[in-house]
């Protein structure tokens, strides 16, 4: 069998790319090795960064509609969950995450790119849920995802017509960070991510847990969660890096680098 998810991890950027031509869509080989791959990048502590790219032409082009015509409600529920739970272990990586979309990202695969924290996309990309056109829902997470980032109203103006979205109308909505030209979505994303990798750790993922979790808590528990996760940081070597390099040479300037904490 050819591999269809293929790592490579370069300065604390792990690079993970979807290889099941011609349009990457999630069959059950992808969607399991996909998911082997994100559980080893979570337990790396040399993994700072991780970038999700597909081909030239897709990102992903969601699931493999073959596979799952043939199946009955039990084997969907069953299939659809395990999807879910990749793609759940794709939001819930301690470190950042961008989608670098090239091409469409349709269903699953714009479901991919909605559980990264930021999407670079090219120019020419596309995306959406198109499902109802199927006369189904998104089962992996993007109605839920897709109304957390663009609102109730518009999300639903999304997933009830399971229209296109072109790379500007995404930027403009808030779904996509950055629209670059089809040449320079991946080393884009490299170089985001590159900024992130020499941060501080600890406190991205800080950063990550508060933000996701308190979209859902009342403020009460978001302001407490604050405050322990700010004092927490306190015990690590990123907290000593950055303020005495504010001290010694300003803000900005610290090198917090790859050591253990």
């Amino acid at each position: 069998m050819p591999q269809l998810v293929h790592s490579e991890t370069i300065d604390g950027v792990a690079t993970v790319r979807l290889d099941r031509p011609p349009f990457n869509a999630f069959d059950t080989e992808l969607r399991v090795e996909l998911g082997d791959v994100v559980r080893s990048l979570a337990d790396n502590a040399t993994v700072r960064a991780v970038v999700l790219t597909g081909g030239p032409k897709a990102f992903a082009a969601g699931a493999d509609l073959k596979q799952l015509a043939a199946m009955d409600y039990e084997q969907i529920s069953v299939w659809n969950h395990a999807l879910q739970r990749v793609f759940n272990d794709v939001a819930a990586l301690p470190v950042p995450v961008i989608a670098a979309v090239n091409g469409v990202a349709l269903g699953g695969g714009m479901e991919l790119a909605l559980a990264a924290d930021f999407r670079v996309l090219a120019e020419d990309a596309s995306l959406a849920l198109p499902e109802v056109q199927l006369g189904i829902v998104p089962g992996a997470g993007g109605m839920q995802r897709l109304r957390r980032l663009v609102g109730i109203g518009k999300a639903k103006d999304i997933l009830m017509s399971g229209r296109r979205l072109e790379a500007e109308e995404a930027h403009a909505i808030g779904l996509a960070g950055h629209v670059v030209p089809a040449s320079a979505v991946l080393t884009h994303a490299q170089r985001l991510a590159a900024e992130y990798a020499a941060g501080p750790r600890f406190a991205l993922q800080a950063i990550k847990e508060a933000v996701e979790l308190g979209a859902d808590s009342p403020l009460a528990s978001g302001l407490a969660m604050d405050k322990n996760m700010l004092a927490g940081l306190f015990a690590t070597r990123d907290r000593r890096v950055g303020i005495e390099s504010f001290f010694a040479q300003g803000l900005g300037k610290a090198r917090f680098g790859l050591a253990a904490e």
